[in-house]
């Protein structure tokens, strides 16, 4: 099959062909139709992990996929044709879904495809999406409610500032003057705030006593800090915890991605019903790979996507 593949740290992803793999007990055989790029793939690309999780090379890169399922392991429920979604859940970082096929496991990372939904959009879900139910559950905003979205015109920050609006807040997002306010604005922020300029002297004349939560998604935390009212809230998915904060009366949550069914249901059906846009600014075919990975470190707006077929 062909695959996108780095065979060392700081290579250049390239096309390959690899054996088609094959499902065992509890696994699932998936042949992908489409995946996305991910802040993890670049991390893996140049060697961030690799003092923190185990590789083996060549590694084929891509955390997302939607397609359907080719076969399956002894033990699975589910049926060949199924359409199924979600992200490459494993302990060794070798086995990635920018390929035709991927073997996934049943059980944790993967979920049903609703039938107004198509794989493309699946494709581009997964890990963004959960990372932003993530840091958005953990700010727990409501109507009346206040929250600023920084890293608000990436894939995580796209769907962040959506649940962050559906909510009821009035939500303020990180985004360049002309098309990334545009942007940001059309996905419900209520206001665009200007990262190249002074951030805390805008956030305070919409927000004189603070917001009460921040999604932090990009930057130096430690300002945002100061811009939280009292009693406020701050999720980072940056590794920035309560240690770090120097404040007290606040809460501040590092959070993780958990692609676990719920959450990966609970998107689906918001993107099967139009109430969540799945923003994808760029696909590129696997082909293509190593130039959409220069797109993402350029900071394309949206999600990037990956066509599988």
């Amino acid at each position: 099959m062909r695959a996108v593949t780095i065979d060392g740290f700081g290579s250049t992803p390239a096309v390959t062909e690899l054996a088609k793999p094959e499902p065992g007990p509890g696994e699932i055989l998936v042949k992908v139709h489409a995946s996305s790029l991910n802040g993890f793939d670049g991390a893996v690309i140049h060697g961030v992990f690799k003092d923190m999780l185990e590789h083996k090379f060549p590694v084929t890169l891509g955390k997302d996929f939607a397609g359907t399922v080719e076969a399956v392991g002894e033990g699975v429920e589910r049926s060949v044709g199924d359409r199924v979604f979600g992200v490459v859940m494993k302990p060794v970082v070798c086995d990635g879904a920018f390929a035709e096929y991927v073997v996934v496991a049943e059980g944790y990372g993967i979920a049903a495809v609703p039938p107004s939904l198509d794989l493309d959009r699946a494709g581009a879900l997964g890990l963004a999406g959960t990372a932003a139910a993530g840091v958005v559950d953990a700010i727990a905003p409501k109507a009346g409610d206040t929250v600023l979205v920084v890293g608000a015109t990436g894939g995580v920050g796209a769907y962040a500032v959506q649940l962050a609006a559906a909510s009821g807040a009035t939500v303020l997002a990180t985004a360049k003057p002309g098309a990334e306010t545009e942007f940001v604005l059309g996905l419900g922020a209520a206001h665009a705030v200007d990262h190249t300029a002074d951030v805390a002297a805008q956030v305070r004349a919409i927000a004189p006593d603070g917001v009460t939560g921040v999604v932090h998604l990009a930057g130096d935390p430690t300002a945002l800090v100061e811009l939280l009212a009292d009693g406020g809230l701050l999720a980072s998915t940056l590794g920035f915890g309560p240690e770090q904060a120097g404040r007290e009366g606040i809460t501040v949550t590092s959070v993780m991605a958990n692609p676990d069914t719920a959450t990966l249901d609970r998107l689906a059906d918001a993107a099967a019903a139009d109430t969540l846009q799945v923003p994808i600014g760029r696909t590129f075919t696997l082909d293509e790979v190593a130039e959409a990975v220069g797109a993402f470190g350029a900071g394309t707006v949206g999600k990037i996507g990956v066509s599988v077929v």
